[in-house]
Protein backbone atom coordinates (compact mmCIF):
# COMPACT_ATOMS: atom_id res chain seq x y z
CA UNK A 1 0.00 0.00 0.00
CA UNK A 2 1.52 3.48 -0.52
CA UNK A 3 1.21 6.29 2.13
CA UNK A 4 -1.98 7.62 -0.03
CA UNK A 5 -4.43 4.38 0.80
CA UNK A 6 -3.56 3.05 -2.48
CA UNK A 7 -1.18 0.20 -4.17
CA UNK A 8 1.87 2.39 -5.15
CA UNK A 9 2.38 0.77 -8.39
CA UNK A 10 -1.18 1.53 -10.64
CA UNK A 11 -0.58 4.76 -9.42
CA UNK A 12 2.24 5.37 -11.10
CA UNK A 13 1.21 3.10 -13.95
CA UNK A 14 -1.58 5.96 -13.89
CA UNK A 15 1.04 8.45 -14.21
CA UNK A 16 2.90 7.32 -17.04
CA UNK A 17 -0.43 6.59 -19.18
CA UNK A 18 -1.79 10.16 -18.77
CA UNK A 19 1.79 11.44 -19.69
CA UNK A 20 2.44 9.62 -22.51
CA UNK A 21 5.45 8.71 -20.03
CA UNK A 22 8.79 9.27 -21.89
CA UNK A 23 11.96 7.03 -20.66
CA UNK A 24 12.85 10.23 -18.51
CA UNK A 25 9.55 10.24 -16.96
CA UNK A 26 9.69 6.46 -16.60
CA UNK A 27 12.80 7.10 -14.38
CA UNK A 28 11.54 10.35 -12.85
CA UNK A 29 8.20 7.59 -11.16
CA UNK A 30 10.41 4.92 -10.45
CA UNK A 31 12.90 7.11 -8.52
CA UNK A 32 9.74 8.69 -6.85
CA UNK A 33 8.41 5.34 -6.15
CA UNK A 34 11.87 4.28 -4.86
CA UNK A 35 11.16 6.94 -2.45
CA UNK A 36 8.00 6.35 -1.22
CA UNK A 37 9.04 2.73 -0.65
CA UNK A 38 12.06 4.05 1.59
CA UNK A 39 9.53 6.73 3.46
CA UNK A 40 7.00 4.17 4.28
CA UNK A 41 10.08 1.36 5.70
CA UNK A 42 11.76 4.34 7.50
CA UNK A 43 8.58 5.50 9.44
CA UNK A 44 7.96 2.09 10.52
CA UNK A 45 11.16 2.11 12.07
CA UNK A 46 10.14 4.96 14.34
CA UNK A 47 6.31 3.96 14.99
CA UNK A 48 5.53 7.41 16.64
CA UNK A 49 2.03 8.10 14.80
CA UNK A 50 0.79 4.59 16.52
CA UNK A 51 2.24 5.70 20.01
CA UNK A 52 0.16 8.88 19.48
CA UNK A 53 -3.07 7.55 18.77
CA UNK A 54 -2.38 5.19 21.95
CA UNK A 55 -1.78 8.08 24.25
CA UNK A 56 -5.12 9.42 22.91
CA UNK A 57 -7.50 6.44 22.61
CA UNK A 58 -9.42 7.54 25.80
CA UNK A 59 -9.42 10.87 25.12
CA UNK A 60 -12.83 12.69 24.23
CA UNK A 61 -12.20 16.20 24.19
CA UNK A 62 -9.15 17.04 21.93
CA UNK A 63 -7.16 20.32 21.29
CA UNK A 64 -4.48 21.05 18.58
CA UNK A 65 -2.65 24.24 18.45
CA UNK A 66 0.29 26.18 17.84
CA UNK A 67 3.43 28.83 18.79
CA UNK A 68 1.65 32.76 18.06
CA UNK A 69 1.75 34.79 14.99
CA UNK A 70 1.86 30.86 13.20
CA UNK A 71 3.65 30.67 9.52
CA UNK A 72 2.47 27.71 7.28
CA UNK A 73 4.29 25.08 8.73
CA UNK A 74 2.38 25.78 11.86
CA UNK A 75 -0.79 25.96 10.56
CA UNK A 76 -0.17 23.40 7.76
CA UNK A 77 0.99 20.74 10.48
CA UNK A 78 -1.93 21.52 12.85
CA UNK A 79 -4.60 21.11 9.79
CA UNK A 80 -3.05 17.61 8.69
CA UNK A 81 -3.08 16.57 12.27
CA UNK A 82 -6.38 17.00 12.65
CA UNK A 83 -7.62 15.18 9.84
CA UNK A 84 -6.00 12.25 10.50
CA UNK A 85 -6.77 11.92 14.30
CA UNK A 86 -10.35 13.08 13.26
CA UNK A 87 -10.10 9.66 10.82
CA UNK A 88 -8.54 7.05 13.67
CA UNK A 89 -10.15 8.58 16.35
CA UNK A 90 -13.95 9.18 15.31
CA UNK A 91 -15.38 8.86 18.96
CA UNK A 92 -13.49 11.99 20.05
CA UNK A 93 -14.02 15.73 19.66
CA UNK A 94 -10.76 17.17 17.73
CA UNK A 95 -10.81 20.93 17.61
CA UNK A 96 -8.07 23.12 15.83
CA UNK A 97 -7.68 26.92 17.50
CA UNK A 98 -5.20 29.55 17.62
CA UNK A 99 -4.54 31.83 19.76
CA UNK A 100 -4.33 35.25 18.12
CA UNK A 101 -4.27 36.79 14.51
CA UNK A 102 -2.64 35.28 11.40
CA UNK A 103 -1.46 38.06 9.91
CA UNK A 104 0.77 38.50 6.59
CA UNK A 105 0.28 38.71 3.37
CA UNK A 106 1.38 34.49 2.34
CA UNK A 107 0.19 33.52 5.94
CA UNK A 108 -3.31 35.05 5.51
CA UNK A 109 -3.11 33.65 1.94
CA UNK A 110 -2.53 30.60 2.84
CA UNK A 111 -4.59 30.08 5.89
CA UNK A 112 -7.77 31.02 3.40
CA UNK A 113 -6.52 28.47 0.66
CA UNK A 114 -5.72 25.81 3.17
CA UNK A 115 -9.22 25.78 4.10
CA UNK A 116 -8.68 25.94 7.80
CA UNK A 117 -10.97 24.30 10.64
CA UNK A 118 -10.15 26.75 13.21
CA UNK A 119 -12.72 27.75 16.23
CA UNK A 120 -12.48 30.66 18.41
CA UNK A 121 -9.69 30.57 20.91
CA UNK A 122 -11.03 30.96 24.20
CA UNK A 123 -8.55 30.68 27.00
CA UNK A 124 -11.42 30.19 29.95
CA UNK A 125 -12.20 26.53 28.43
CA UNK A 126 -8.48 25.30 28.14
CA UNK A 127 -9.37 22.96 30.65
CA UNK A 128 -12.46 21.18 29.09
CA UNK A 129 -9.97 19.46 26.71
CA UNK A 130 -8.81 16.31 28.22
CA UNK A 131 -5.99 16.39 25.72
CA UNK A 132 -4.19 19.08 24.16
CA UNK A 133 -1.48 18.96 21.66
CA UNK A 134 1.21 21.49 20.85
CA UNK A 135 2.42 22.03 17.48
CA UNK A 136 5.69 23.67 16.23
CA UNK A 137 6.51 24.68 19.44
CA UNK A 138 7.31 23.49 23.18
CA UNK A 139 5.70 24.71 26.19
CA UNK A 140 8.83 27.06 27.60
CA UNK A 141 8.89 28.99 24.60
CA UNK A 142 7.71 32.72 24.78
CA UNK A 143 5.60 32.08 21.74
CA UNK A 144 3.78 29.09 23.35
CA UNK A 145 -0.07 29.93 23.34
CA UNK A 146 -0.70 27.21 26.73
CA UNK A 147 -0.33 29.21 30.37
CA UNK A 148 1.61 27.41 32.81
CA UNK A 149 -0.86 26.14 34.64
CA UNK A 150 -1.82 24.13 31.23
CA UNK A 151 0.13 21.37 30.73
CA UNK A 152 0.32 19.72 27.03
CA UNK A 153 -0.81 15.97 26.21
CA UNK A 154 1.85 15.88 23.23
CA UNK A 155 4.46 18.04 21.88
CA UNK A 156 5.81 17.43 18.07
CA UNK A 157 8.07 19.92 17.48
CA UNK A 158 11.48 20.26 15.49
CA UNK A 159 13.20 23.27 17.13
CA UNK A 160 16.09 22.49 19.58
CA UNK A 161 14.66 23.58 23.09
CA UNK A 162 17.09 25.08 25.90
CA UNK A 163 16.66 22.03 28.34
CA UNK A 164 15.54 18.21 27.83
CA UNK A 165 12.56 17.44 26.16
CA UNK A 166 9.55 18.34 27.82
CA UNK A 167 7.91 16.07 30.56
CA UNK A 168 4.24 15.04 28.89
CA UNK A 169 2.66 11.79 27.76
CA UNK A 170 3.89 12.04 24.01
CA UNK A 171 7.28 13.89 23.22
CA UNK A 172 8.41 13.58 19.30
CA UNK A 173 10.99 16.34 18.75
CA UNK A 174 13.25 15.62 15.53
CA UNK A 175 16.04 18.52 15.51
CA UNK A 176 17.13 17.01 12.38
CA UNK A 177 13.88 17.56 10.49
CA UNK A 178 13.29 20.31 9.33
CA UNK A 179 9.87 21.34 9.19
CA UNK A 180 6.92 19.90 11.46
CA UNK A 181 4.58 18.78 8.72
CA UNK A 182 7.22 16.46 7.30
CA UNK A 183 6.85 14.51 10.89
CA UNK A 184 3.01 15.05 10.97
CA UNK A 185 3.68 13.46 6.88
CA UNK A 186 5.60 10.89 8.76
CA UNK A 187 2.60 9.58 10.56
CA UNK A 188 0.28 9.35 7.14
CA UNK A 189 3.04 7.18 6.08
CA UNK A 190 3.16 5.16 8.84
CA UNK A 191 -0.27 4.34 9.42
CA UNK A 192 -0.94 4.25 5.96
CA UNK A 193 -3.58 7.20 5.63
CA UNK A 194 -4.73 8.39 2.91
CA UNK A 195 -3.79 12.58 1.77
CA UNK A 196 -5.75 13.93 -0.05
CA UNK A 197 -4.63 16.56 -3.07
CA UNK A 198 -5.82 19.80 -1.18
CA UNK A 199 -4.16 18.58 1.88
CA UNK A 200 -0.90 17.38 0.10
CA UNK A 201 -0.89 20.64 -1.37
CA UNK A 202 -0.92 22.51 1.88
CA UNK A 203 1.77 20.40 3.58
CA UNK A 204 3.87 20.64 0.58
CA UNK A 205 3.74 24.22 0.43
CA UNK A 206 4.13 24.21 4.16
CA UNK A 207 7.30 21.90 4.17
CA UNK A 208 9.08 24.17 1.60
CA UNK A 209 7.96 27.70 3.34
CA UNK A 210 10.04 26.24 6.20
CA UNK A 211 13.13 25.34 4.09
CA UNK A 212 12.91 28.30 1.80
CA UNK A 213 15.57 30.54 1.35
CA UNK A 214 19.88 30.42 1.07
CA UNK A 215 19.31 29.08 4.77
CA UNK A 216 17.40 25.91 4.02
CA UNK A 217 18.20 22.58 5.01
CA UNK A 218 16.53 19.79 4.26
CA UNK A 219 16.60 16.87 5.93
CA UNK A 220 15.98 12.95 4.82
CA UNK A 221 12.93 12.89 5.70
CA UNK A 222 11.54 16.33 4.53
CA UNK A 223 13.04 15.29 1.24
CA UNK A 224 11.30 12.49 1.12
CA UNK A 225 7.70 13.98 2.05
CA UNK A 226 8.96 16.60 -0.70
CA UNK A 227 9.19 13.77 -3.52
CA UNK A 228 6.04 12.04 -2.65
CA UNK A 229 3.50 14.99 -1.54
CA UNK A 230 4.68 15.91 -5.12
CA UNK A 231 2.89 13.41 -6.70
CA UNK A 232 -0.53 13.93 -4.92
CA UNK A 233 -0.74 17.39 -4.33
CA UNK A 234 -3.17 19.69 -6.09
CA UNK A 235 -1.58 21.66 -8.72
CA UNK A 236 -3.93 25.23 -8.85
CA UNK A 237 -4.01 25.26 -5.32
CA UNK A 238 -0.37 24.40 -4.81
CA UNK A 239 0.73 27.53 -7.68
CA UNK A 240 -1.88 30.06 -5.80
CA UNK A 241 -0.24 29.52 -2.50
CA UNK A 242 3.22 29.94 -3.92
CA UNK A 243 2.70 32.82 -6.04
CA UNK A 244 0.45 35.45 -3.72
CA UNK A 245 -0.69 38.57 -4.31
CA UNK A 246 0.96 41.10 -2.04
CA UNK A 247 0.13 44.51 -0.57
CA UNK A 248 2.31 47.24 -1.37
CA UNK A 249 3.69 47.02 2.77
CA UNK A 250 5.80 43.97 1.42
CA UNK A 251 7.35 46.35 -1.44
CA UNK A 252 7.87 48.83 1.43
CA UNK A 253 9.97 46.51 3.39
CA UNK A 254 11.84 45.35 0.58
CA UNK A 255 12.98 48.92 -0.25
CA UNK A 256 13.75 49.71 3.54
CA UNK A 257 15.75 46.53 3.78
CA UNK A 258 17.86 47.28 0.71
CA UNK A 259 17.95 50.86 1.84
CA UNK A 260 19.15 50.13 5.53
CA UNK A 261 21.42 47.29 4.77
CA UNK A 262 24.91 47.51 5.76
CA UNK A 263 27.68 44.81 5.44
CA UNK A 264 30.55 43.60 7.97
CA UNK A 265 32.80 41.15 6.26
CA UNK A 266 30.47 38.19 6.48
CA UNK A 267 27.93 39.62 8.02
CA UNK A 268 24.66 42.06 6.69
CA UNK A 269 22.11 43.78 8.69
CA UNK A 270 19.29 45.48 8.34
CA UNK A 271 16.20 47.10 9.62
CA UNK A 272 12.88 47.54 8.15
CA UNK A 273 11.12 49.48 10.34
CA UNK A 274 7.37 49.06 11.73
CA UNK A 275 5.54 46.10 10.54
CA UNK A 276 2.22 44.85 10.41
CA UNK A 277 3.19 40.95 9.92
CA UNK A 278 6.04 38.78 11.58
CA UNK A 279 6.99 37.34 8.56
CA UNK A 280 8.60 40.17 6.98
CA UNK A 281 11.81 39.83 8.94
CA UNK A 282 12.39 36.27 8.12
CA UNK A 283 11.74 36.61 4.33
CA UNK A 284 14.05 40.06 4.28
CA UNK A 285 16.69 38.37 6.08
CA UNK A 286 16.32 35.27 3.34
CA UNK A 287 16.81 37.71 0.53
CA UNK A 288 19.39 39.33 1.86
CA UNK A 289 21.40 35.92 2.64
CA UNK A 290 21.50 35.33 -1.04
CA UNK A 291 23.97 38.27 -1.28
CA UNK A 292 27.54 36.37 -2.02
CA UNK A 293 29.59 38.18 0.35
CA UNK A 294 27.89 37.07 3.00
CA UNK A 295 27.27 34.03 5.26
CA UNK A 296 25.27 35.50 7.90
CA UNK A 297 22.15 37.89 7.63
CA UNK A 298 20.14 39.49 10.78
CA UNK A 299 16.94 41.99 9.96
CA UNK A 300 14.92 43.75 12.59
CA UNK A 301 11.26 45.42 12.38
CA UNK A 302 9.20 46.28 15.05
CA UNK A 303 5.96 45.28 15.88
CA UNK A 304 3.70 46.19 18.04
CA UNK A 305 5.82 46.62 21.11
CA UNK A 306 8.75 44.20 20.46
CA UNK A 307 11.51 44.67 18.31
CA UNK A 308 11.57 41.44 15.88
CA UNK A 309 14.43 39.71 15.25
CA UNK A 310 15.18 37.21 12.14
CA UNK A 311 18.80 35.78 12.23
CA UNK A 312 20.23 33.21 8.91
CA UNK A 313 23.06 31.82 7.73
CA UNK A 314 24.92 29.57 5.68
CA UNK A 315 28.18 28.82 7.99
CA UNK A 316 28.87 25.17 8.80
CA UNK A 317 30.97 25.86 11.88
CA UNK A 318 28.56 28.19 13.83
CA UNK A 319 24.63 27.85 14.65
CA UNK A 320 22.09 30.48 14.64
CA UNK A 321 20.46 29.37 17.43
CA UNK A 322 23.26 29.41 19.26
CA UNK A 323 24.53 33.56 18.54
CA UNK A 324 20.56 34.61 18.57
CA UNK A 325 20.46 33.04 22.14
CA UNK A 326 23.72 34.94 22.76
CA UNK A 327 22.53 38.42 21.75
CA UNK A 328 19.68 38.70 23.11
CA UNK A 329 20.92 37.32 26.56
CA UNK A 330 18.94 39.16 29.26
CA UNK A 331 17.46 41.65 27.14
CA UNK A 332 14.85 39.50 24.53
CA UNK A 333 14.04 35.77 23.77
CA UNK A 334 15.63 33.74 20.82
CA UNK A 335 15.22 30.58 19.65
CA UNK A 336 15.29 28.20 16.15
CA UNK A 337 17.71 26.12 14.66
CA UNK A 338 21.44 25.92 12.98
CA UNK A 339 20.48 28.10 10.17
CA UNK A 340 17.69 29.80 10.96
CA UNK A 341 16.59 31.82 13.91
CA UNK A 342 14.68 34.64 15.53
CA UNK A 343 13.96 36.33 18.69
CA UNK A 344 12.67 39.73 20.41
CA UNK A 345 13.51 42.26 22.73
CA UNK A 346 10.66 44.05 24.80
CA UNK A 347 10.40 47.62 24.47
CA UNK A 348 9.48 49.76 27.21
CA UNK A 349 9.22 53.01 25.05
CA UNK A 350 9.34 51.82 21.38
CA UNK A 351 11.22 55.77 21.05
CA UNK A 352 13.12 56.16 18.34
CA UNK A 353 16.16 56.68 20.83
CA UNK A 354 15.35 53.01 22.19
CA UNK A 355 15.35 51.17 19.16
CA UNK A 356 18.82 52.90 17.54
CA UNK A 357 19.94 52.19 21.08
CA UNK A 358 19.03 48.28 20.96
CA UNK A 359 20.02 47.62 17.50
CA UNK A 360 23.52 49.01 18.18
CA UNK A 361 23.53 46.93 20.99
CA UNK A 362 22.20 43.32 19.20
CA UNK A 363 25.25 44.36 16.35
CA UNK A 364 27.80 44.72 18.64
CA UNK A 365 26.78 41.45 20.32
CA UNK A 366 26.44 40.12 16.90
CA UNK A 367 29.99 40.75 15.48
CA UNK A 368 31.65 40.05 19.04
CA UNK A 369 29.70 36.50 18.32
CA UNK A 370 30.77 36.28 14.88
CA UNK A 371 34.60 37.82 15.90
CA UNK A 372 34.22 40.17 13.06
CA UNK A 373 36.17 43.28 13.60
CA UNK A 374 33.98 46.49 14.61
CA UNK A 375 33.81 48.57 11.71
CA UNK A 376 31.50 51.21 9.99
CA UNK A 377 30.38 48.74 7.32
CA UNK A 378 29.78 49.36 3.72
CA UNK A 379 25.97 49.73 2.07
CA UNK A 380 24.57 47.44 0.01
CA UNK A 381 22.98 49.55 -2.16
CA UNK A 382 25.71 52.59 -2.70
CA UNK A 383 24.02 56.39 -2.48
CA UNK A 384 23.42 57.67 -5.81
Amino acid sequence: MGFFGKPLTPVLDHLARDTAATSFVESCLETVAGSAVAAELKSRGHPQGRKLLRVLQQKKNILITTHLHPDPDALGSCQALLHLLRNRLPRARVSMSIKGMIGGGVNTTFARLSDLELVPWDESKLADYDACILLDTQPVSAYSPLPKSIEPTAVIDHHRGRHRNPNCPFCDIRTDVGATSSIIFSYFMELEETISPSLGATLLFAIESDLAGAAGAPGELDNLALSNLTLIADTRKLYQMRYVDLPQSYYTAYAAALNNAHYFDTAILSHIGTIDSLEKPAVMADFLLRFDAVQWSMVTGVHENKLIISLRTSSKTHSAIDVIRKITHKIGEGGGHRLKAGGYIPLATGSAAEITRLRDVLKRRLLRALKIRHSRGARLVPKS
